[in-house]
């Protein structure tokens, strides 16, 4: 099984719907995490997992929590609205949702996290997994959580072998996740750093049990990654280009359809290339990240 992470800002519906109908070999879409915030959802988010909304790939709506009363109200509503998959992020290590206690910030606080698992037991109609991290500053957080996790219904745990402390810096540590390969019973997802189909490969290999693998800002950088797993197959820059290219056309016309302005739709059309510095020449990737009009972004585009 191929996950594609959910990265706020990037992988809302659009580009997941988009991305299933025009590249594919993905088995799961991860929504970007929802919060209960001021009594209730934002407008915006209640939008990106709307299922009218997320109309090709298999969706997984994502919800962060503090506690089991914010937990509660989020899978209420996303309940109501026909979801019977949910998946609890426990990793996100930005300090906004970790000082609140959400994300990371939550595997130090066992007692709430044993609260929420009781939440998750008594809701026998949805399928529930997790996302999570080492720790926030110490891989004991997550081994101490060990014996609710095993103890849990989740389809998988997902881990990321990081620190939240440690952002997205420095390497992950994979003797960690073999630790936790080892004394988790529940089936795990490996997170962290893929890029290349090899690399798929080589986690399999050294993890043979595993359920399967999340890929995050790999598949934005390279985003036939999964199907070229899939089909055993090792795409050439221009073919990864092309296939880049097609993606690209169809998020350009959903830009130019919704958003108001040249401002709007050169922001959500830079966020496209973020990632794919490594794919495009350096003259290229510079003016598509750095044009402030629509002319010069289609002159940037058409040196492709």
């Amino acid at each position: 099984m191929i996950a594609f992470a959910p990265l706020q800002g990037y992988t809302d519906h659009i580009y997941r719907n988009i991305h299933a109908r025009t590249v594919g070999g993905v088995d799961e879409y991860y929504t970007p995490f929802i919060r209960w915030e001021h009594g209730g959802i934002r407008n915006k988010d209640l939008r990106d997992v709307d299922p009218a909304n997320n109309t090709t790939g298999n969706i997984i709506p994502q919800v962060i929590a503090k506690n089991r009363d914010e937990f509660a109200n989020l899978c209420d509503t996303l309940q109501q609205m026909g979801w019977k998959r949910i998946d609890l992020n426990m990793g996100c290590p930005f300090p906004m949702q970790v000082h609140s206690g959400r994300g990371a910030g939550l595997l130090s606080h066992e007692q709430d996290v044993a609260e929420i698992f009781n939440e998750i037991k008594i809701r026998k109609e949805v399928t529930f997994s997790a996302k999570m991290r080492l720790g926030w500053n110490n891989p004991e957080e997550v081994f101490r959580l060990c014996p609710i996790l095993n103890e849990s219904h989740l389809c998988h745990i997902t881990l990321h072998p990081r620190l939240g402390i440690s952002q997205y810096k420095g390497t992950v540590d994979d003797n960690q996740f073999l630790r936790f390969y080892e004394e988790c019973t529940r089936p795990i997802v490996y997170n962290g750093d893929i890029t290349s189909v090899a690399q798929i490969k080589e986690v399999r290999m050294r993890f043979p049990n595993l359920k399967g693998i999340m890929i995050g800002r790999g598949l934005l950088s390279r985003p036939t990654i999964a199907k070229e797993y899939r089909d055993n197959i090792v795409l050439s820059n221009e073919d990864i280009l092309k296939t880049t290219l097609i993606m690209h056309n169809e998020l350009f016309i959903y830009a130019q359809s919704t958003l108001q302005g040249e401002t709007q739709i050169l922001n959500r059309m830079r966020a496209f290339w973020e990632y794919q510095e490594s794919l495009l020449p350096k003259k290229s990737f510079k003016k598509l990240t750095k044009s402030t009009t629509l002319r010069s972004y289609h002159e940037a585009l058409a040196s492709l």
